[in-house]
């Protein structure tokens, strides 16, 4: 009797193709498509940039903040990341954060009550984001790593509190553009000692134990629940980076206002 072999059945995709996300990028993640696609799609990204730069080149300096959007006003973190806010613009600069609620909100709520600058650089999800209502000007971004790029072009500090994968990856997308020199060597403050604590021992006793990160690595992370600590801590390494911020002029011809 013949033998009828069972056929094979696909491995489903894997999970970054079927989450969530827009379906645009989605398939533009999957592989190679048409060079009429490709080409479309870069000048997609060209005209986002150029958005984003001409949207934000008059902000700066600003301090970014990164943080949870899933913190509620009643967290003690969300209070913490007001009161930075308000400091942050005490010292005469604009406190950018992600747009969104939580951490995000509180910072910038902190700088627009204290009656500094406030910007937001949202990105678009499957689940919309709303902005939150203490910002001055708002963006929203297709590409995250786009809206990376503002969030650190325009930045001379990071302030990160507790947060998710999203926060964890600004952390460190910061500190690698640092510990490289692909920027200078900007102050990273992190906010929430009892959160950052299982990370701050894994850096030191296994990353700095083991080798894979240099001696002097973990002196770029300055980690406090102290407002004054923070301060000092921005106003330090901002004074000790090159003269980066003569302020851009206007051009009329640009209809830049």
């Amino acid at each position: 009797m013949p033998q009828h072999s069972t056929p094979s059945v696909p491995p489903p995709p894997p999970d970054w193709m079927t989450g969530p996300g827009l379906p645009d990028i989605r398939d533009w993640l999957a592989g190679p498509r048409s060079r009429l696609s490709e080409l479309a799609r870069l000048g997609r990204i060209f005209a986002e940039f150029l958005r984003g730069f001409r949207a934000l080149h008059f902000v700066g300096p600003c301090v970014t903040v990164f943080g949870s959007a899933r913190v509620g006003e009643d967290d003690p973190h969300y209070g913490m990341a007001r009161a930075m806010g308000a400091r942050v613009a005490g010292m005469g600069y604009t406190v950018m954060t992600g747009g969104g609620p939580g951490i995000m909100e509180a910072a910038n709520r902190g700088a627009h009550e204290a009656g500094g600058r406030s910007i937001g650089c949202n990105i678009e999800l499957p689940h919309e984001q709303q902005p939150n209502p203490y910002v001055d000007r708002f963006i929203t971004f297709r590409y995250f790593f786009v809206r990376k790029v503002m969030l650190v072009k325009y930045s001379v500090a990071f302030v990160v509190l507790p947060g998710g994968f999203g926060t964890l990856d600004e952390l460190f997308e910061s500190l690698t553009l640092v510990q490289t020199g692909k920027i200078a060597a900007f102050p990273v403050v992190l906010m929430g000692t009892e959160y950052w604590k299982p990370l701050c021992d894994f850096l030191r006793d296994t990353l700095a134990a083991k080798g894979m990160v240099g001696p002097g690595d973990l002196d770029l992370l300055t980690v406090t629940d102290s407002l004054d600590e923070a301060a000092a801590a921005i106003e330090r390494g901002v004074a000790a980076l090159p003269a980066l911020w003569a302020p851009p002029k206007r051009r009329r011809v640009l209809l830049e206002r």
